[in-house]
C-alpha cells in the first residue's frame, strides 16, 4: 500500500468517527435539554403550589385568631368531647 492510500483511509475513518461522535453528542445534549426543561417546569409547579399553601395557611391563622372558621369549630368540638367522655382506669 502506498503512503497516500494509507493517509486517505486514515482521514476517511477519522471523518466518519468525528461525524458519528458529533451526532451522538448532539443527541445527548438534546435529551439533556429536554430533561432540564421538564425539571424547570416541575420546580415552577412546586413553587406555585407552595405559594398557594402558604396563602391558605395564612388565611387559616387569621381565622383562628379571629375565632372563626371550621378549624376553631373542630377544636372546640374535640375539646367538649374530651371533657364529656368518662375516663377509664
Amino acid at each position: 500500500m502506498g503512503d497516500f492510500l494509507k493517509m486517505d483511509i486514515f482521514f476517511l475513518v477519522t471523518t466518519v468517527a468525528v461525524i458519528v461522535l458529533s451526532f451522538f453528542t448532539v443527541f445527548v445534549l438534546w435529551r439533556l435539554e429536554r430533561v432540564l426543561r421538564n425539571i424547570e417546569h416541575i420546580s415552577k409547579q412546586v413553587a406555585d403550589e407552595s405559594d398557594i399553601v402558604r396563602h391558605d395557611l395564612a388565611l387559616m391563622r387569621d381565622d383562628l385568631r379571629r375565632g372563626t372558621g371550621r378549624l376553631k369549630s373542630l377544636f372546640g368540638f374535640l375539646e367538649r368531647l374530651s371533657k364529656r367522655a368518662p375516663k377509664k382506669h
